[in-house]
């Protein structure tokens, strides 16, 4: 256990400072990690190992995005007219896809989802513009939207700013601007997504053995006791990076992903 609590320290290292820096919720970095980790230990089987990651990933979204939504909403950099309705349609998304995320095969989704993040990282990388020019649609239709985008990040375990941000910049919204609404959507995934994990984990699992449904506490308390303090930092970066230069890392970011999605 002390070697997962470690472990899952340095990992919140990296994933708070991802999350303040472009608003994801660091699921990139702690599932593929808690994946191998977790087995190696003994702590759950392969069969189950991936959902356990992405539950226990989500989990540690909600303090890591608390932490990240607080310092963009100082730097005045969260539209909350817009955020609400994101947060509304993909937290709803997230919950739903929640309850039944142990009965889907993945490979299929993960390979779809892959190359829709690849192409959206070239669109990103290649524009010479801080913002889209698409008009930003109704709130129902941002809401569906949200919830499609929330559904899916809920379901890999990789918090709401990989899509959610490309996409809102895309309707003409600016990347700051973006990247703070995509920290708070990451709470709304979080938590409806992490309840929707719990309720389908809770006859599998046991507390005693350091488990509250498909969440296991001590690789969530590691990654939470650092991320707190680095996606603080991060939020930082981003008022001091150019809009554009942060387009170009948040395109780096996204071809990581894709590349994982398709290869895993």
């Amino acid at each position: 256990m002390l070697t997962i609590l470690l472990i899952s320290a340095l990992i919140g290292c990296l994933a708070g400072f991802l999350a303040g820096l472009l608003g994801i919720g660091g699921g990139l970095v702690i599932v593929p990690v808690l994946v191998v980790l977790l087995p190696a230990l003994g702590v759950v089987s392969l069969d189950n190992v991936m959902v356990v990651a992405v539950a226990t990933s989500l989990a540690s979204i909600i303090i890591t995005s608390g932490s990240s939504i607080r310092a963009h909403h100082k730097r005045n950099n969260v539209s909350w007219s817009l955020a609400g309705t994101v947060m509304l349609g993909a937290g709803i998304g997230a919950g739903m896809i929640g309850l039944v995320a142990h009965h889907i095969n993945g490979t299929t989704l993960r390979v779809i989802f892959g190359v829709a993040v690849f192409l959206l990282a070239l669109r990103m990388l290649g524009s010479r513009s801080v913002m889209g020019r698409a008009p930003l649609p109704a709130k129902p239709v941002l809401g569906a939207i949200s919830a499609v985008l929330g559904a899916i990040s809920g379901l890999l375990g990789i918090g709401g700013g990989a899509l959610v941000v490309p996409v809102l910049n895309y309707f003409s919204v600016d990347m700051r601007r973006a990247i703070g609404c995509a920290a708070a959507s990451g709470i709304a995934i979080a938590v409806l997504g992490t309840l929707g994990y719990v309720i389908a984990g809770w006859q599998r699992y046991q507390l005693t053995d350091g488990f509250v449904g498909y969440i296991y506490l001590p690789a969530l308390i590691g990654v939470v006791s650092t991320s707190v303090f680095t996606a603080t930092l991060g939020a930082a970066m981003t008022q001091r990076l150019p809009v554009l230069t942060i387009k170009r890392v948040f395109g780096v970011f996204l071809m990581l992903v894709a590349a994982r999605m398709v290869f895993s």
